[in-house]
């Protein structure tokens, strides 16, 4: 639960509370003061052409199953369609497995060969096709697939193994000569460590320790490093301009969990689970998802609209004037902004509103505003924080600037929530996280949105929101 203050002017801005952004990553054109030269070559993620060709051919492939099929050239540009469609939006880093991705890979033809069946049979049932033409296809285009993607990864893993990416390791000497050490006994990681970037020296042996900016900026242009690992425990808010900055020199940046994992892990090196670190997460879907935005939120206040006057004119009776709270939060890039939400509790004075965790005598509220935050309903002002820009529909919960500060230094992986806009909703709290619950768990699952974002996310979080709608809450 959050505590609430009242703003007299609602055109206050927000206050400079004197801390940096608390974004890992902060937004491109903020001042660092570092300036490191792109490498030579830069690091760039790996071309999708070569898997795409695969599995476009794989699916050509299929259709020599359809060779007795009518309207055969048709159904073929069907089943290459779908089977595209069916791909995932980024594939797995640095180079996957092929008996690890098979079953994925498998699964989405599959679905490509019933959905070709499945919209055959609905317009043109007397031309359906047989379970022995979908079996026989779907175990032609597998194949294919399998030999072709197996192919695109060992050419690439080939070249890895002759040209590995030169990395610096970011963290605590010590943590990070072990992730070094690992990381370098295992060359078919495809990286390979060449500095350490911590605040103090090591004694003991190991890779060069970095202290200065100068050395990092020198290691980066001797060496043309082309990777960072930043030792996931050891992250801190302070190293984020020198992460910026080595991105936009063209590094990929890489988190990595040097001890027991705090996330679910899809990507290992070296046996540690690890995320790539991305500067602007969603960055292709992005205006889909604004648009979802601006079309969801203008919606739902023109259909609220009479249900937040009644709100308004019933708070105004029991609860006196002021019914409206604006109070300061952090979205994204850690950015400041006014929140909106109706009054349901008037703290003791600005020192509660801004540092006091839960409300206080919450027992003692009136019944309609302990059931405007019970149900939620107190937050539907928030459609306007979205329509002007401030918040998402779905998104990391925003926290006041206090807190923010204090779970940043405290929590690992807290600060890099703020990658993307703040939301009335989210995965945290669809899974129960809301009030007084662990900040930790909280990280873990608004992260995890962050990296699997898609529209189809939002859609099924917003679905799962209304759902469970009167649950309590905490806001």
């Amino acid at each position: 639960m959050t505590a609430e203050r009242t703003v007299a002017s609602p055109g206050v801005p927000p206050r400079d509370h004197g801390f940096s952004p608390v974004s890992v990553m902060p937004p491109r054109g903020t001042a660092t003061g570092r300036r490191i030269p792109a490498p030579r070559p830069p690091a760039r993620s790996a071309s999708p052409l070569p898997l795409l060709v695969a599995d476009g051919l794989a699916a050509v492939t299929g259709t020599l199953a359809l060779a007795g099929a009518e309207d055969r050239g048709p159904l073929a540009g069907l089943l290459l369609a779908v089977s595209l469609l069916a791909r995932p939006r980024r594939e797995p880093a640095p180079v996957p497995g092929l008996l690890e991705e098979l079953p994925a890979v498998c699964g989405r033809i599959a679905v490509a060969w019933l959905a070709v069946a499945a919209l055959l049979a609905a317009y043109r049932p007397d031309h359906a096709l047989s379970v022995g033409t979908v079996l026989a296809g779907l175990a032609l285009q597998a194949g294919a697939a399998g030999v072709l993607r197996g192919a695109v990864h060992a050419r690439r893993r080939a070249a890895l193994l002759r040209h590995p990416h030169t990395a610096l390791v970011v963290g605590p000497a010590a943590t990070a000569q072990r992730v070094a050490g690992a990381v370098l006994r295992h060359p078919r990681c495809g990286i390979r460590p060449v500095g350490v970037v911590a605040d103090q020296p090591d004694p003991a042996e190991g890779l060069p320790v970095l202290t200065t900016d100068q050395e990092v900026e020198r290691a980066v242009i001797q060496n043309g490093v082309r990777a960072v690992l930043a030792v996931h425990p050891c992250v801190r808010a302070d190293r984020a301009p020198l992460l910026r900055a080595l991105a936009e020199s063209g590094c990929m940046v890489w988190e990595v969990d040097a001890d027991t994992p705090s996330y679910p892990a899809k990507e290992r090196l070296a046996g540690f689970s690890c995320r790539r670190l991305d500067p602007s997460p969603a960055r292709h879907g992005s205006a889909g998802k604004r648009l979802l935005d601006i079309l969801a939120s203008g919606a739902g206040l023109l259909l609220v609209g009479p249900l937040l006057l009644a709100f308004a004119v019933a708070l105004r009776i029991i609860d006196g004037p002021g019914v409206v709270f604006r109070q300061e939060r952090i979205g994204k890039n850690g950015k400041p902004f006014t929140l909106l939400k109706f009054r349901t509790h008037r703290p003791v004075d600005e020192h509660e509103s801004a540092t006091r965790w839960s409300v206080a005598n919450e027992s003692e509220m009136r019944w309609f505003c302990r059931m405007l935050r019970r149900t939620s309903l107190d937050e539907l002002l928030q459609l306007w924080n979205v329509l002007r820009g401030d918040m998402s529909l779905v998104g990391p919960r925003p926290e006041r600037p206090y807190f923010v500060s204090q779970f940043s230094q405290s929590y690992p992986g807290y600060a890099t929530r703020h990658r993307m806009r703040t939301g009335i909703t989210g995965l945290a709290q669809v899974h129960g996280l809301r009030g007084d619950t662990s900040i930790e768990d909280r990280c873990r699952f608004d992260n995890a949105y962050i990296d699997d974002w898609s529209l189809w996310q939002d859609i099924c979080i917003l679905l799962r929101t209304a759902a469970t709608l009167v649950r309590p809450t905490g806001g």
